[in-house]
Parts: structure tokens; sequence; C-alpha cells
């Protein structure tokens, strides 16, 4: 489920996600946008901070100063003698004469600066609404502005203290707004201790700073803004070259040769194009050279291929003749003759070939596919490799014949392909068995041919179908091979969409593996034979290390080892044995278990196995190739 949720969420930032890598452009302004929002938005907390730091330092200066001349007024007052009531100002209206005295000062300290601060007076009893001494402030402003530890701080310690508040108005029409209190203990004209504070509104300031702040956005919208632009500018200067030289890049990989860069001006970018074109002008020509060579070489390939048809053809009559008479030539003359012969047959063939590559080179082989049962191929082809099988001593063994292998495929190529490989491993399995397994899985259908002879040394497998070459130079060609069937085979099997591979270890024999889709034109995924066989040194090598574990005494068997099919036996390298009659294997072939992606294809009842002589016949064209 979580993955379901992430994929639905990722599906659609994909476009997203591929433009952005895709694009050097997009990644280099995007990076720039957001180094320069970062720059911005650092650059405005400091302007920001160091704006509001020297604002409220000059406001707390200003404040002080207002403040300890209206303490000092206060302090005066109390000190002057009072001209009624007594000296000290206690009589029968003392207390009245001490609440009008606060108000009286309240009113005073406060007309000196209308709108610029605000008085408040504090007694230790003013928390009693009995009190005669209660608040005394100017401008509607709410006493309980003054913070607790404001007030804690001024009752225990001597001299002025100051915080910044939240000043709050009685008549409900302000709104609270920032402030700056500053208060002292004082005495009154009757001695008793009370508090004076100063609130000094920070309203100014605070639109000051809204006026900073909002003129740092905007200068730095525009910087970031701009900054992109320059950005965008700078770099498309730089891509759009890049990208045409891409471009240009892809169609010449295109074949399309005469494509050039436009190039303007004289700066690097004009050099790097300059040098473009030229090396496009040098490959160009280089490959122009290359095509006319390699279509001379074609070109002679065919003349000479088809001009050797007619003295061959009648060098072929004449050894006819003479291979006729060679009954009443001396024993010398007479294998002199049988030798013409063979040769003129090698020489055949190789023509054949020599036409066959040359058609494959233009790319003018043509496939002609049709749904086929390679079971019949292999059977002809087998039937046409058994003589040269029983000369060496050799078996064929077809595995995985049970059911239809149909793929769409030129029946003709594919025979031709089958012969190569069957032959090859006859002529090089030192007389042991050769097996040609067949299997067909999902969208693809193959056949091995394996052999237990000589087999290929590391690095051989990939040479194996280059033209001309040989894995012994010193071992004779005893079927007459022109060393271009393998080379033939794979561009058989390209032509089909197909793969053709070899597998080989040194002494252990080789396997060779042709797969094909089953429909033309479909890419192939897979093959449903392993181009390693099961009975490899390796594979033996492996098996018997995990049978050794398993019959170790306390080993716990974690899980069921792998069994044979019943009725098949294994395949190990067998001793010299008899030719025997070929039965069909019975078993289960591994393509088709489950989990192998291959679906059974049920044998249709009736099915003719006609192994006629009319389909062991062959073109002379196509006759048997070695490597």
């Amino acid at each position: 489920m979580l993955r379901l949720i992430m994929r639905w969420v990722r599906r659609p930032l994909l476009p997203a996600v591929r433009l952005w890598r895709r694009n050097i452009q997009l990644r280099i302004v995007v990076t720039t946008l957001l180094m320069s929002v970062g720059v911005v938005v650092l650059l405005g907390f400091v302007v920001i901070g160091q704006v509001r730091n020297g604002l409220l330092d000059a406001k707390g200066r200003a404040a002080e100063s207002q403040a300890a001349g209206g303490f000092a007024v206060a302090t005066e007052e109390a000190n002057a003698p009072q001209g009624s009531g007594g000296p000290d100002g206690t009589g029968a209206d003392g207390p009245t004469a001490t609440s009008s005295w606060r108000s009286d000062l309240v009113e005073r300290l406060a007309s000196g600066g209308q709108g610029a601060f605000n008085v408040v007076a504090l007694s230790a009893d003013s928390e009693r609404p009995s009190s005669s001494r209660g608040p005394r402030t100017s401008g509607s402003v709410d006493p309980a502005s003054i913070p607790d530890a404001l007030r804690e701080a001024v009752r225990q310690q001597a001299g002025t203290h100051e915080t910044y508040i939240e000043i709050k108005y009685n008549n409900g029409e302000a709104a609270p707004e920032p402030g700056l209190a500053v208060g002292k203990r004082l005495n009154d004209i009757e001695g008793s201790s009370y508090e004076l504070y100063y609130l000094f509104p920070l309203a100014q300031e605070e639109q000051s700073l809204n006026l900073v702040r909002g003129t740092l956005a905007t200068a730095g919208l525009f910087v970031v803004v701009l900054l992109g632009a320059i950005a965008w500018l700078v770099v498309r200067q730089v891509v759009t070259p890049v990208r045409m030289a891409a471009g240009i890049a892809e169609r010449l990989s295109a074949g399309r040769l005469q494509e050039r860069m436009k190039v303007t001006g004289e700066d690097d970018i004009a050099r790097l194009g300059e040098a473009f074109n030229k090396m496009a002008q040098n490959l160009q020509l280089k490959i122009q050279q290359l095509e006319e060579l390699s279509r001379m070489q074609r070109r002679f390939v065919s003349d000479v291929s088809h001009e050797l048809r007619t003295p061959l053809t009648t060098v072929r009559m004449a050894a006819d003749v003479i291979h006729e008479a060679r009954v009443d030539f001396d024993p010398v003359t007479a294998r002199s003759a049988e030798l013409l012969g063979d040769q003129l047959d090698r020489f055949e063939s190789l023509l054949s070939d020599l036409l066959e590559i040359s058609r494959f080179d233009a790319g003018a082989a043509a496939l002609e596919a049709e749904p086929i049962d390679l079971r019949e191929v292999v059977r002809r082809v087998i039937g046409g490799a058994e003589p040269l099988a029983e000369r060496k001593g050799s078996r064929i063994r077809v595995v995985g014949d049970e059911q239809p292998v149909v793929a769409e495929a030129d029946a003709r190529r594919v025979e031709r392909v089958l012969r190569n490989l069957v032959v090859n491993a006859v002529e090089h399995g030192e007389g042991r068995d050769v097996v040609v397994r067949m299997a067909v899985a999902g969208g693809a259908v193959a056949v091995a041919v394996r052999d237990y002879g000589v087999g290929l040394k590391p690095g051989e497998a990939t040479r194996v179908f280059n033209r001309f070459w040989r894995a012994d130079p010193a071992r004779a060609r005893t079927t007459g091979g022109t060393g271009l069937g393998l080379s033939i085979a794979v561009e058989d099997a390209r032509l089909h969409g197909g793969w053709l591979q070899a597998w080989g270890e040194p002494g252990g024999g080789s396997q060779f593996r042709l797969t094909l889709p089953r429909t033309a034109d479909e890419p192939l995924r897979g093959s449903p034979v392993p181009l390693e066989p099961e009975d490899s040194r390796q594979n033996r090598d492996r098996a018997l290390s995990q049978d050794t574990a398993l019959r170790t005494p306390g080993h716990r068997l974690a899980s069921v080892p792998a069994q044979a099919p019943a009725g098949r036996a294994p395949l190990p390298v067998p001793p010299r044995a008899p030719v025997a009659p070929r039965t069909a294997p019975r078993g289960v072939d591994p393509a088709a278990l489950p989990g192998s992606g291959s679906r059974v294809v049920a044998r249709p009842a009736g099915e003719r196995q006609d192994d006629s002589a009319a389909q062991v016949a062959s073109d002379r064209e196509d006759t048997t190739r070695g490597r």
C-alpha cells in the first residue's frame, strides 16, 4: 500500500523530474534563484535587526532622559514646603490633599508630552478599592499595563528600571500598542513611597520598522527576479550553442553527415563551433572514403564470385568426366581425380558463401518468414547429419520435442543455421554424444546444440563467429567447410531479430544457442534455454558442494533439493558408446516448469511424424559448412 501511495504521489512529479534532469538551463536558473533568495533573506534579517536595534536604542535613551527629568520634578515638588494643613501636609484633609497632589503631579508631568508618553502613579495600597490613594494615570492608560515583574523590581531596588510592555487603554477604542515603561520608587508630600512610571509608545518606531521591512522585501524581490533574468540570459548564451551542437551530433549519428553548426563571433563558443564543424567534415570525408572502399570491396567480391562461376562450370564438367573415368587410371591419377572433385565442391560452397556474405554486407538479404515448427527443421538437419555422425561414432539426441516449437521464421535460413551448428558439434565432438535441446517460453523459442568435445578457450566464444576463424588452425576441414558458416549463421539470426550465442570450456565441450522471437518483429527479452548447460563443470562442482553440505552431520535441510525430471537421464560426458536407435526422451521440459514464464502447449492429436527423404533434401547451395 505504501508503495502504491508513493507511486501515485510520484506520478505527477515525473515530468518535472525529467525536465529537471534534462534541462541544464533550468537547473542553473533555479539554483541561482534559490541562492539569491537565501542571500536576500539573510541580508534582510541583518538589516532589519540593525535598524530595530538602532531605533530601540535611540528611543531608550530619549525615554531615560525624559523620565529622569520627570522624576526630578516629582521629587522637588514632594520636598517643597506646603502652604496649608501643617508643615507636613497632614491635617483634617491630609489624605485628600495627597490624592489631589498625585493627580496634579500626573497631569503636570503628562502635559509636557502629549502623545509622546503617559504617566502612571501607583502606591503600595493601590490594589484596595477603598484606598484614597488609588492609581493615577494620564491618557486613559490601564494601570494593568505595568507588569508585576517591573513593579517588583521598582519596590525592591532603588533607581530607575525599564522594560518593554504592551500599553492598554481603558476606553476600549484605542488598540493595545507596544511601548517602553520606565519606573522609579519616590516619596510623596506625606513621605509615603509610591511608584511613578513613564510609558512611551513605540508605534512610530514600529511603523518605521514595517516600512523598512516592506522596502527590503520589495527590493529583495526585484533583486531575485533580476538575478534570475540575468542568469537565464547568460546561461542561454552558453547553453544554446551546446544544444545546437547536441542536435547536430544526433543528426550526424543518424547519417545526415552534411549538418553543420552556425558560427557567429570569435569567442570561445565560436571556436568550439568551428572545431565541431571541422570534426564533422573530417568524419564525413572518412566515412565517405570507407563507404566507397566497402562498396568497392563488396562489388569486387560479388563480381569475382559471379565471374568465377563460368570457368568453374567448365572445370566442373571436365572434373566430372575425369572422375567418372578414374577406374581406368593408375592409383595416383585416380586419387588426384577424387581430390579434384572434393576441392571443386568446396570451391563451389565457398563461392556460394561469398555471394551470401556480399548480400548481407549490401543489406540485400530478405527474410521470408512464415509459421514453422522447428521440430521438423531439426529432424531434417539431423537426418542430413546422421551419416557424418556414424562415421565419427557420435549419436545425436533430441530433448524437448514433446510439444510444438512454432515460430515465424524463414525455414531455409533457420535450417542453414542449425545444420552449421549440428555439423560443427559432430565434427568437434570427439565421437561423443551431441544433444539438441528445444524449448519455448513466453515470446521466444530456442534451439541449443551441445557437444562434449574439445570445447572453447576463454575469449573464443565471441571470436568463433568471425569470418574464416578456426579454433584449431592445424585441424583439417574434413567436411569441406569454408570458414564462413558461423558468420552466415549469425547474420541469419540477426535478420530474424534473434540471437546466436556460444559457450564453451576447455575439455568440457561447447554449446551454441539460437534464440528466435515467436512472432516476427517482436523484441527478445530472454531465452528459454540457459546459455551455460546444466552439466557444465562449474554447475557440477556447485551441485557437488551443495550435496556435500546436505550430507554433513548436523546440517538442517532448509529446502528440497532440485531433482531431475522423471524419465530423463542427466547429461554427463559419456564414454564411447555404440550407436543405438534414437528414442524420444520422456519427462517435462525445464523451460515449461512453473515460474519460467512459459506455458505448456498441448500436442495436437494425430500430429504427423514424417521423416521421409523429401524432408532431408536441401539445396546444393546450403551444403554443410564447418567452422
